[in-house]
Parts: C-alpha cells; structure tokens; sequence
C-alpha cells in the first residue's frame, strides 16, 4: 500500500476513487473545507486520522479506520460503503452510517444523531453510543457489551443479536422482527411496541407500558422493575422474577410472575393466562 502521512488535505475529492492506500497521522481539514475526501476508493486504511469535513468516505469497498475523530463538523461520514473496520474512534456526527454492509465496530465513542440507518450486517462490541433513531430500519446485527443512550433505537430492525447490552432509551425496537436479547438491561418507556419475535433471555426492563401490541414475544427469566400496563394486547410467554405493577389486556399466552398488583381485564379478547407463583401459593387469572 502506498503510505500517505503527516499531511493536511482541505480540497474537495482529495483521494477519489484511490485504492491502495494507508493514510496515517493526516487531518482532512482547512479553509477550503473540500467535501468528499475518500470517495468511490478501494482498499483504504487510516489511522490517527482526524476529519473535520463533511462526507469524507461514500462508496468506498474496504474501509479500515482506527484510532481516528470524526468530529461533529464531519457529517455523514460514512454512507453506500461496504467491508468497513472502525476501532477505537470517535464517531461524532451527525448521520454517521448510511446504507453500508459488512461493518465491524470495536471500542469506539459514538455520538451522533439518526446513526446506522438501514446498514446490513454489522457487528458492534465494547462501545457507548448517544443517537436518537439509532440503527433504525437495518437488519442483521450482532452487538455485545454495547452501552446506548438516547432515543427511539432499533425501530423496523430485522435479525438482532444483542448479548450484555445497557440500553438506556424509550420506544427500543418498535416494529422489529427476530429479535434477541440477552443478559442485558433495558430501561424506557414504551418498549417494543409493534415487534414480532422478540426474545429477551435474563434481561432486567424498566419502565412504564412495555410489550404492547406485540406477537410471538419470549420473556424467559426477566427482572421487570417499576413496569406498569404491560403486555396490552399482546401475543406472550413470559416467565417473570420479579413483582410487576401492573398487567393489561394479554392477548393470548401465559405470564409466570411471583406478584402482580394489579390485573385488567376489560375486553373481551384478552385472555392470555396469568399465573402468580409466590413462594407458598400458585394462583391463576
């Protein structure tokens, strides 16, 4: 590969449709604030790299970046790519990941707003994220001890693999299909309206009205803490540990929990099964 390192490039299209190249210890910056700096390339490595201008890798086919800032004046850094690494990086603008495949990110600070729109494939570990509408509409991932912040994520995902999560976020996975989490916390209002086949495996959930509207849902051995008007109209199996405020109107299923307060019933089609299991007693409702 053919080394580029130690310079500042400003000019619009610095390093169109190169390939082959490792750029190290550059900035992508300067009074010309030239858009587009690694575009339609091939094959491009960067490391200490700093971008402060907007657009600066699209339609490139094998990405690597690592120990890199892509600040908040770098919008929408990454879109129609492909075969993308990104390790210990700074990802803080806006509209960061867009329409891209094949993306591997470890280790790396992301904040950025609408971030990871309908991406396929991707894998994400050991990384803290503040987005709003993350990864909305993008299918296939596999995340793992990644901590979120922010709101309305993973809405219409398709084939989700999270293990050791911490997600901090209201109205997580509306409408999303084939789901699955585990070993993880979740803390939001609203989750999981709309999704179909969701599975949550040893998760602790917080918060009020989670899991209405849903079908196909899976709780296997969850905390549910300070939860109210659960499950409404929903399609459920879930085995409870923990007491639940309140549950409303489950469509058709089971739930196994050792205390609910409150149970409501007032339409005729919710008839899901309700079992209490407290230490000396088993109560149906």
């Amino acid at each position: 590969m053919k080394i580029i390192e130690d310079q500042k490039f400003d000019q619009e299209r610095a390093f169109y449709a190169a390939c082959d190249l490792y750029i190290r210890n550059c900035a992508f910056d300067g009074p010309a604030d030239g858009e587009s700096a690694v575009k339609e390339s091939r094959n491009i490595r960067l490391e200490h790299v700093y971008c402060n201008l907007r657009y600066p890798f699209w339609h490139d086919h094998g990405l690597k970046i690592t120990d890199s800032q892509l600040t908040p004046l770098c919008r929408a850094a990454l879109w129609y790519s492909d075969h993308i690494e990104i390790e210990d990086t700074k990802m803080h603008g806006i509209k960061a990941l867009r329409e891209c495949s094949n993306v591997t990110i470890k280790n790396c600070d992301i904040v950025s707003p609408e971030f990871g729109w309908s991406v396929k494939n991707i894998q994400m570990e050991k990384t803290k994220a503040e987005s709003e509408y993350f990864m909305m509409r993008s299918e296939n991932l596999d995340f793992s001890e990644v901590e979120l912040k922010g709101k309305y994520s993973f809405q219409y995902i398709k084939n989700g693999e999270f293990n050791g999560c911490i997600f901090d976020t209201k109205d997580a996975f509306w409408h999303g299909e084939n789901i699955t989490v585990r070993n993880s916390v979740i803390k939001g209002e609203y989750l999981a309206w709309y999704s179909n086949g969701l599975t949550l495996i040893n998760c602790k959930i917080m918060g009020t009205q989670p899991f209405c509207y849903c079908r196909n849902l899976k709780l296997i051995d969850c905390e549910m803490i300070d939860t109210d008007l659960c499950f409404e109209k929903s399609q459920v199996e879930a085995t409870i540990t923990t007491p639940v405020i309140s549950i409303k109107n489950p469509i058709s299923g089971q739930i196994v929990a050792p205390e609910v307060g409150e149970i409501i019933r007032d339409e005729e089609e919710a008839k899901a099964k309700i079992i209490i299991r407290g230490q000396n007693k088993k109560q149906c409702a």
